[in-house]
């Protein structure tokens, strides 16, 4: 794993200012310090397998710099410092000194590069939105690329984590990055652990807490079962686990850093199922993103940055299959519950639930193979086990929890207002976009009312979690989720590092990818509202 010292992180910041000419001193900067480097360390000796990296501390570091220049030459949104990454990377080229080159095929293995939007090639608003996550991290991740798709969530949602993460709150910087690892951890999310590692180091952290949660304070190694019970089963929180977090004698807890902590841990297990939904790739500067060896085929050229040509594009064009009717047949299916007259008793619509609720249980996620955590993930969580899975096989009843006795709009939504201002609001737009985004389209079909679809796939997360909504019909979703959807469902939700490519692309087959990039939303902030709905209701309950 890559970790930054304070000296080399602080080159870099002169490149987020929206002003060019600070861009371009802090530029001059990076080029001379490269220069130099290049000029002691001298030409590399004829290509061999790997960098030799580890032995001399003046090239690995030379290593870093130059791959955070490709990650700026491919990702940053001032074309003034893509450029100029880009002249750099070829002059140290030219000098003998063997650059990086990007692996992997762009920010997601699912969705081909070509799909997802280049930073030279956006509109204002969406550079706009890049430009302001730049600023605020120094990248601009692949999950935003990803999310781009739909700008105007986007702009909540990193509008959102920004306030979680560096704004005032009750918790210290340090603290946040950590239960973000914490959180990620529990879901095996290498790709967010390694992120909130180097930010966790960048504000101060220590390094020693990273050896493992037995090496951080006592106050944090507090919150493993609440980690665990929230990332895996929330229907079993009680008040009980709230005192023992607020009522330690020399560690406790105020009511404001609990909240703060919830929301937190509930936006990286969610996170963690977006990132593993989507295929979310390593970031081009850090492991796994990037290679110095040469391309096997060609000698690698630094314009090949440039034009997407320094890997191969693989993706299976399913629109050739025979998959006609897909859309045609969900369709009409919509069409006719819209149109049907028929309304179910209570004690029916109680009875539709509870069959789903039992069904959602028994549906397997991704032929329920086994996943063991690496070392290097689980140090950062207690009792790797521990999961959904051993519940439903277990012939235990989950309880349901009834919305109209506890609900985000009128319960959850100010409870947090009240202990982290205008966190609640925040999230509520978050949930209100991800639930009411729609361009009225289906796969090439236009001006449909998708309104009813959405509903069936939040509300069937919810049913997953034991929550139910007593003005709805359950019998809707059997109607129109298919089985292939109910495990990419199950399996992101519920144990999202078992994801994989042939089950993103087995459901909605003719559906463009930023349809399921929205259905990824969808899940993402559903299963989000439900594991803080089941917090909140703990530390209500708690509270009275």
């Amino acid at each position: 794993m890559e970790v930054q010292d304070h000296e080399s992180l602080g080159r870099w910041d002169g490149l987020s200012s929206r002003d060019a000419s600070s861009r371009d001193a802090a530029m001059d900067l990076i080029q001379q310090e490269v220069l130099r480097k290049v000029e002691a360390i001298g030409p590399l000796p004829a290509p061999v397998p790997s960098p030799p990296a580890s032995g001399c501390p003046q090239r690995s570091d030379l290593n870093d710099i130059l791959a955070h220049l490709l990650m700026l030459s491919k990702r940053c949104p001032f074309r003034d410092v893509r450029e100029r990454g880009i002249h750099l990377l070829q002059t140290v080229q030219d000098l003998g000194v063997r650059i990086p080159r990007p692996l992997g095929n762009g920010p997601s293995r699912f969705i081909p590069e070509k799909e997802i939007l280049q930073v030279s090639k956006v509109d204002g608003r969406t550079q706009s939105i890049f430009e302001d996550a730049f600023a605020a991290l120094g990248r601009l991740d692949n999950i935003s690329m990803v999310m781009s798709f739909h700008p105007q969530y986007l702009e909540s949602f990193l509008r959102t984590q920004h306030y979680l993460l560096q704004m005032d709150g009750p918790l210290p910087l340090h603290y946040r990055h950590y239960i973000g690892i914490m959180a990620a951890a529990r879901h095996q999310c290498s790709y967010l652990v390694n992120l909130h590692v180097n930010d966790f180091l960048q504000v101060g952290g220590d390094p020693k807490w990273l050896n493992g949660l037995d090496e951080a304070p006592q106050k944090l190694q507090q919150l493993g079962e609440l980690n665990k019970i929230l990332a895996h089963r929330p229907w079993l929180l009680t008040k009980e686990h709230i005192k023992h977090l607020l009522k330690a004698e020399a560690h406790s807890w105020s009511l404001a850093e609990l909240i703060h902590a919830v929301v937190l841990l509930t936006h990286y297990h969610s996170l963690a199922s977006f990132t593993f939904g989507c295929g979310i790739t390593p970031e081009i500067h850090c492991d796994g993103g990037h290679t110095f060896r040469p391309p096997s085929l060609s000698q690698y050229c630094v314009c090949d940055i440039t034009n997407g040509n320094g890997h191969a594009f693989h993706h299976d064009d399913l629109g050739n299959q025979d998959l006609n009717g897909e859309v045609e047949v969900l369709m009409e299916r919509m069409k006719q519950l819209q149109e049907c007259d028929e309304e179910a008793t209570q004690e029916e619509m109680a009875t539709r639930f509870e069959r789903e609720k039992t069904e959602s249980m028994l549906v397997a996620t991704a032929e329920d193979e086994e996943c063991v955590p690496s070392r290097d993930i689980s140090r950062h969580f207690e009792d790797p086990s521990y999961g959904y899975k051993d519940f439903s096989r277990r012939g235990e009843q989950m309880p349901t929890f009834r919305a109209q006795d506890y609900s985000w709009e009128d319960h959850g939504y100010s409870l947090v207002n009240r202990l982290y201002p205008d966190v609640g609001q925040m999230l509520d737009e978050k949930f209100q976009i991800a639930y009411n985004l729609t361009y009225n389209t289906m796969a090439t079909h236009k001006d449909v009312d998708t309104s009813m679809l959405r509903r069936a796939i939040w509300n069937y997360i919810h049913c997953m979690f034991g929550i139910r909504y007593d003005d709805y019909d359950y019998g809707e979703i059997n109607q129109l989720l298919d089985r292939s959807f109910k495990i990419y469902i199950k399996t992101m939700v519920c144990s999202p590092e078992k994801t994989t490519k042939r089950m993103y692309e087995s459901f909605w087959r003719q559906f463009q990818h930023s349809e399921k990039v929205h259905v990824n939303l969808l899940l993402m902030e559903a299963r989000m509202q439900a594991e803080l709905l089941y917090a909140l209701r703990a530390i209500t309950r708690y509270m009275t």
